[in-house]
């Protein structure tokens, strides 16, 4: 290709808005707020009869769990969700959730109670825990509490059971894509191509992300770092508005053909 078709080609990419493949809703780190996550729905289900937007596709970019209160009640309603639309043949859109680094340290936590305990517990699993009516465990705690808040978690998630709460968080991906947008929890290496991007940037950041952005044209929507608002911008759209201590949980509304906006409760 000429160097000049290449250079038409990134400018025009720079310029490009987000265009997604389908509607969108996506959605920021809800971190055991269910009660704002309930609220969210309301606001997302009166958009979508307001514009008349016709089978969405809801994308949660994860932290369900830690910090706030309820993350028991979280992480049911976005399973029998994802459940229900899954089985439901007149189901009115679809629902996507991917892994954010709370949900890697939970499993962590389950896969290796006494190395990864401690690191979890002080980064909010003790709230989780406590959810679940597991009270009483601290980061302090010896290898025999934490083995046993493990074997209770397990059970109470399921694990073995393919149904259950514990295979679903294993099985949630790390990154997803419509049209020029790529989803991921917290962040993309700007150097590699979206298909390439290691596990580390994904789930707990990358250094270069915030400060140069991509130079193929594709935006990414992540969560991970809090910021007050919904933005737009640079070719990157942030939707963790710190919804455990702002008591404010926002989400990103994509439609083909219009420009980004956005919802907070």
């Amino acid at each position: 290709m000429p160097v000049f078709d290449r250079l038409r080609r990134l400018f025009r990419s720079r310029d490009a808005g987000p265009e997604p493949d389908r509607p969108l809703y996506v959605i920021g780190d809800v971190h055991g707020r269910a009660d704002l996550l309930q609220r969210l729905f309301d606001l997302i289900d009166a958009d979508q009869a307001a514009s008349g937007i016709d089978q969405p596709l809801a994308v949660f970019l994860g932290d369900y769990v830690d910090r706030g209160s309820d993350s028991r009640r979280v992480l049911q309603s976005l399973h029998a969700m994802e459940q229900s639309l899954t089985t439901d043949p007149e189901a009115e859109g679809e629902m996507l959730c991917l892994m954010g680094n709370h949900e890697r340290m939970l499993l962590d936590f389950l896969d290796a109670p006494v190395e990864a305990g401690p690191r979890w517990l002080r980064n909010g699993g003790i709230q989780t825990l406590d959810s679940f009516g597991m009270t009483g465990v601290s980061e302090a705690a010896g290898p025999e509490v934490l083995e046993a808040a493990r074997d209770a978690l397990a059970e109470a998630l399921g694990e073995g059971d393919p149904d259950g709460l514990a295979e679903w968080l294993r099985g949630l991906p790390l990154i997803a894509q419509s049209g020029n947008i790529a989803l991921v929890h917290a962040a993309c290496d700007p150097d590699l191509p979206i298909d390439g991007q290691p596990p580390s940037a994904l789930l707990w950041g990358h250094p270069e992300f915030l400060i140069r952005p991509r130079s193929d044209g594709l935006w990414v929507a992540h969560g991970h770092t809090v910021v007050t608002r919904p933005v737009a911008g640079e070719g990157r759209i942030a939707l963790d508005t710190g919804a455990y201590f702002s008591d404010r949980l926002s989400a990103a509304i994509f439609v083909p053909g219009e420009p980004v906006r956005f919802l907070s409760t």
